[in-house]
C-alpha cells in the first residue's frame, strides 16, 4: 500500500512498562534522464538484462542490491523490522526476494497510468524498459493476498532517484501490513475491538482523532457502512497499540501520556483513508498512512470475499527519531563502530563516534534550453545522480543556493552548493578536488551544461 503503513492481543501498558509511503504526488511526466556511460548489459543473480534507452542504474546502487539491512539481526533497520513483527505476533512475515521486478508489476498492476511522474527516468531506476528496481513494496501486494494470507507485514529495500541530503538516500526500506477478513468473519470484529479498546485503556495515551467519514474521504460503496466502521475501528486500535509499543516507553518516562493524532488523508488503495501522528519533541511528527483496502484490489488479487485495512510506513525515518540517528547515510556505513553500538531487540540511541569536518564546493552553470531539438529537460534528480555516482556517500548535501534568468538572452543559470562529509574519516582538500572535477566534467558531457 503506497503509505507514508493484527490481530494480536495487546500488551498490558502500565505507566511502569519500560509514508504506505504515499504515491508521487502528480506534477506530471519528466522527461529527463540520467544518461548511464555502461556498455555492457547487466549480470544480476545469474540474470542477464540487455541495455536500452531506458537502462540507468549507476554501479553505486547495484552495489546495494545484496546489502540487505533489513535482515541484519544487528541493524536497526532489521531491529525496528523485529519489534513490529513481534508486536503483530499474530502475522506472517514476508520478506520478497529480489528488488528487481517487471515493469507490469511494478506500475501496470496497480493502475499507475502511462503517463504517471512515478514512471519516469528521473524519478525511477531502470534496468531496461521491461525491468525496474522495486519503487515501493505496494508491487508485493497482490502476489501476498493470492498466497491466501489474511495478515501479514512485508518489508523490502525501495529504490528512487531523489535529492541528496541528510534525510534522503535513493535505497530505503518500506513496511506495509495487512489484516483481512472473509465476509463470514465480520461479525467477530465488535468483540475484538472490545478487547482492543479495554487494553488500550491501560497505556497512558492521549489519542486525539480529528478524522471523519465525509464525501472527501468514505466508506465504499460497496461496503455495509457498519462492517466498515468496524474495520476502521480495528485499524485504529491496532496501530496505537503499535505506536505506543514503539514511543511510549521514551515519551512516557517522565510521566507524561504518549499524545497521537489521527487525520484524514488520501491514499489511492484505500478508503476512508488517514495518517497518524505523534507529538515527540514539541511537535507533531508524521509516522505512517493507513486505511480501509479498497475492494477493487482485494478483487483484482483474486479474494473479492474479504475485506480489512493496511498500514504503510518507512523504517529510516522512524530508525532515525527512535534511535537519534542524524545521518541517513549512516545507515549504510560499514565502519564497526556504528553496528556495534546496536542489540536485537532494543531500541537504543545512537552515540556519536566523531564528526569530521566538512568541505564544500560551489559551481554555477547555465543549463541547456529544453525548447530546442534534442535537448532534454533539466532536472536536479538527474544531476545528483551523477554527483552520487562519482562521489558516493561522501556527499553530504547538493543545495541550490541561487538561480537567476539573464534578462536579455533568457538563459538560464544554477547555483550549487556540494558538501562532501564523510561518516567515518577526514577528507582531504585534494580528494574532493578531483571528485568536483568528475563531476563537472561528467555534468557537461551527460547534461550538456556550460560551467559559468
Amino acid at each position: 500500500m503506497m503509505f507514508l503503513r493484527s490481530l494480536q492481543p495487546i500488551a498490558s501498558c502500565s505507566r511502569s512498562a519500560s509514508r504506505i509511503l504515499p504515491p508521487v504526488a502528480a506534477r506530471g511526466p519528466r522527461l529527463t534522464r540520467f544518461v548511464t556511460t555502461r556498455t555492457t548489459p547487466y549480470h544480476i543473480n545469474g540474470q542477464t538484462y540487455p541495455l536500452d534507452d531506458h537502462s540507468n542504474v549507476p554501479p553505486t546502487i547495484l552495489a546495494k542490491l545484496d546489502r540487505n539491512l533489513h535482515l541484519n539481526p544487528s541493524h536497526p533497520i532489521s531491529i525496528l523490522r523485529s519489534i513490529i513483527e513481534s508486536h503483530f505476533s499474530t502475522f506472517t512475515p514476508v520478506t520478497p526476494s529480489s528488488p528487481i521486478l517487471t515493469v507490469t508489476q511494478n506500475f501496470d498492476d496497480l493502475g499507475f497510468t502511462p503517463d504517471h511522474p512515478g514512471r519516469a527516468l528521473s524519478d525511477s531506476y531502470y534496468l531496461n524498459k521491461n525491468h525496474v528496481l522495486r519503487t515501493h513494496t505496494s508491487a508485493h501486494e497482490i502476489e501476498t493476498y493470492q498466497k491466501g494470507l489474511n495478515q501479514w507485514l512485508l518489508t523490502a529495500d525501495v529504490y528512487r532517484r531523489d535529492e541528496i541530503d541528510s534525510s534522503h538516500y535513493p535505497v530505503f526500506h518500506q513496511m506495509e501490513g495487512a489484516s483481512v477478513w472473509p465476509s463470514s468473519e465480520l461479525y467477530k470484529l465488535p468483540q475484538m475491538n472490545a478487547e482492543l479498546a479495554s487494553k488500550l485503556a491501560e497505556c497512558p495515551l492521549i489519542i486525539e482523532d480529528t478524522s471523519s467519514i465525509s464525501p472527501e474521504n468514505p466508506y465504499q460503496k460497496s461496503h455495509d457502512p457498519e462492517h466498515a466502521a468496524q474495520i476502521t475501528q480495528h485499524l485504529k486500535h491496532s496501530l496505537n497499540s503499535l505506536i505506543f509499543r514503539l514511543f511510549g516507553p521514551i515519551a512516557t518516562k517522565d510521566g507524561e501520556p504518549l499524545r497521537i493524532r489521527w487525520i484524514d488523508a488520501y491514499f489511492p488503495f484505500t478508503s476512508p483513508s488517514f495518517e497518524v501522528e505523534v507529538w515527540w519533541d514539541g511537535d507533531w511528527l508524521e509516522l505512517l498512512g493507513s486505511g480501509v483496502m479498497q475492494q477493487p484490489l482485494l478483487n483484482r488479487a483474486g479474494v473479492p470475499d474479504k475485506s480489512g485495512w493496511a498500514f504503510g510506513l518507512g523504517l529510516e525515518r522512524l530508525c532515525m527519531v527512535l534511535f537519534s540517528i542524524p545521518d541517513i547515510r549512516l545507515f549504510w556505513t560499514e565502519d564497526p563502530r556504528f553496528i556495534s553500538q546496536f542489540t536485537p531487540g532494543q531500541i537504543t540511541p545512537f552515540k556519536p563516534y566523531s564528526k569530521y569536518p566538512p568541505v564544500t564546493r560551489d559551481v554555477s552553470f547555465w543549463i541547456p534550453d529544453a525548447s530546442k531539438k534534442g535537448v532534454t529537460q533539466w532536472h536536479e534528480n538527474d544531476y545528483c545522480e551523477i554527483v552520487r555516482d562519482v562521489a558516493g556517500d561522501l556527499v553530504e548535501t547538493v543545495q541550490l543556493i541561487d538561480e537567476f534568468t539573464h534578462p536579455k538572452t533568457g538563459r538560464r543559470s544554477k547555483t550549487y552548493r556540494l558538501t562532501y562529509r564523510s561518516m567515518d574519516r577526514n577528507l582531504l582538500n585534494d580528494e574532493i578536488s578531483g571528485l568536483q572535477s568528475e563531476v563537472e566534467r561528467r555534468t557537461i558531457s551527460e547534461m550538456g551544461i556550460e560551467i559559468r
